[in-house]
């Protein structure tokens, strides 16, 4: 028995090792590119860092892109940061307001207008692209800030998870708050809202992750190139014409665009963790 208990665990931990190797291999393979002249790289993978980095880096961070007709990482990584917190704190306000009006309001078909917002999962912005552009054109939000955030910040999945846990709210806790003189909005900042914070959070770490990568809608409504996100960049670096691509400056552009998502998911990992799997508050 204890040989088999030994046995499963050994196994255990070498799955683990290898789905970790899976997953870290790539992120390895783009660090190591990235220190790399692009001569390197014509060839077989180096598989260990090179002593170009620093240029690499320097190269993307400085003129060396806005040369090449495409604007420096740091401007397109500030413009994911805009579009992504954006449509993150877009989100969520919005999903926490038709959340508590759905669950503490008392009002004429208040569950078919929940029921409405949850069938737009059925539509999302692929679907109704055409018609999204045509008035996003009309109103003359075409390569701003606006244009990128405000199409997507409605969020059928964040209104229903808010939902979900203000149902759970003792119906006595809202009958104590009347009865101290508290209104429906300050029962909602005082109570509410605190008792969403790690829910919040989670949230918070997948809609950011969500608004970063995107990918198809920034190519839609952007035709400048200071408005260009990091995705678009590095696929801009990709699709280059008449000359092989620059991987070693493409690998660096990928290694600075995971950190932004790596540190909103390590600095509210307890929070995240805490938010997906409690479900007593």
């Amino acid at each position: 028995m204890v040989e088999r208990k030994g046995l499963r665990k050994i196994f255990s931990h070498l799955v683990l090792i290898f789905g970790v190797a899976l997953v870290v291999t790539p992120i390895y393979v783009a660090l190591v590119a990235s220190t790399h002249d692009a001569s390197d790289l014509l060839g077989r993978l180096p598989l260990w860092f090179g002593s170009h980095g620093s240029d690499n880096y320097s190269a993307i961070l400085g003129t060396r892109l806005q040369e090449m007709g495409i604007a420096s990482v740091g401007r397109q990584m500030f413009n994911s940061l805009v579009m992504a917190m954006g449509i993150t704190v877009g989100k969520i306000i919005i999903s926490l307001m038709a959340a508590y009006a759905i669950v503490f309001f008392r009002f004429p078909f208040r569950n078919l207008c929940f029921w409405m917002i949850f069938l737009t999962l059925m539509l999302p912005v692929e679907v109704r692209i055409v018609p999204t552009y045509e008035v996003v054109a009309n109103l003359n939000m075409l390569d701003s800030y606006w244009g990128l955030t405000i199409p997507l910040i409605a969020s059928a999945t964040a209104t229903f998870l808010f939902r979900q846990f203000f149902m759970t709210i003792p119906e006595e806790l809202a009958d104590a708050a009347r009865i101290d003189g508290a209104g429906p909005v300050r029962f909602f900042f005082d109570v509410v809202l605190p008792l969403s914070r790690t829910n919040i959070a989670a949230l918070f770490v997948i809609l950011f992750i969500y608004g970063w990568n995107q990918y198809l809608w920034p190519l839609l409504v952007t035709t400048d190139e200071n408005m260009y996100t990091v995705v678009m960049g590095r696929q801009r670096l990709v699709a280059v014409v008449d000359t092989e691509p620059e991987w070693n400056l493409i690998m660096a552009t990928a290694v600075l665009a995971m950190l932004p998502p790596v540190a909103v998911v390590v600095g509210m990992q307890r929070l995240f963790v805490k938010g997906l799997v409690e479900t007593e508050k």
